[in-house]
């Protein structure tokens, strides 16, 4: 197995418990109507049960081994026939800025703080943009990006934190999660190193792999500004995947607009 594919297996146990958001995009694709378009899709968290669903799903990634285990998600999904009638999926191997499908899309999904791992302000902006283009009349954009305390960033000094110990359905291991974040107040970037280490539980050789991700961190005011410079009238505002309004001490934002 390639590093890629291991990373890509490891990316799916670190997100096992990161449910909460599926249920919002059902309601929204039940509200607009498909087809739905999901940028960054990964390994087919969202985009394979959306499909299952019933709906027909587009899905955009540029990461080669994610693209291949939402591909085998949902061929095993078919092989056991827990698809609805209408419920198609397609993997689109592509960077998200030199996308150009036609503007049919009744949802446009940017899910779990993609948005942070764009690299600065202006492809953010960029992003929002994308979606834009490809939305229908009446259909929806969604953005969910998570917003930090200041208790949240204090942390993030270089210290090494044990964030979990889990159990991998896939290999057998046991697999710690550690993490070390650095914090660069004025120019927002955060510097992030994920250390997975797995070994079998009853003892053997400890494997390590390393994932290292530059986010440019943001605020509600400048998701909803850019998403008002690429055209979309913002619905709602949330503060979590409930939908709750937004406001002080919400721990996400979750936007939603269409076309103007």
């Amino acid at each position: 197995m390639t590093v890629g594919a291991d990373l890509a297996r490891l990316y799916d146990l670190d997100l096992a418990e990161d449910l909460d958001d599926l249920d919002l995009y059902r309601a929204l694709a039940a509200r607009c109507g498909g087809p739905v378009l999901e940028l960054a899709a990964g390994s087919g968290r969202l985009a394979v049960p959306l499909a299952c669903g019933g709906l027909e799903v587009v899905a955009v990634d540029n990461d080669p081994a994610m693209l291949d285990r939402a591909r085998s998600r949902w061929a095993g999904e078919r092989r056991t026939r827990r698809v609805l009638p209408g419920g198609h999926l397609e993997l689109v191997d592509a960077d998200l800025f030199d996308l150009a499908l036609e503007p049919r899309f009744g949802l446009v999904i940017l899910a779990l703080n993609t948005l942070f791992l764009l690299g600065d302000a202006g492809r953010q902006r960029a992003v929002l943009a994308a979606m834009a283009r490809h939305l229908r009349r009446g259909g929806l954009a969604v953005v969910d990006a998570w917003i930090p305390s200041a208790d949240d960033l204090a942390i993030y000094d270089g210290r090494v934190v044990l964030e979990w110990v889990r159990d991998d359905p896939e290999s057998g291991d046991r697999v710690v999660k550690l993490v070390s974040a650095s914090y660069d107040p004025p120019t927002r970037r955060l510097d992030l190193t994920s250390i997975f280490e797995s070994a079998p539980p009853e003892g053997g050789p400890l494997s390590r792999h390393l994932r290292r991700d530059v986010l440019h961190l943001t605020s509600a005011a400048e998701v909803v500004q850019a998403a008002t410079d690429a055209g979309l009238a913002v619905d709602q505002v949330g503060g979590d995947h409930d939908l709750t309004a937004f406001g002080p001490g919400s721990s996400r934002v979750v936007l939603i607009a269409g076309l103007v």
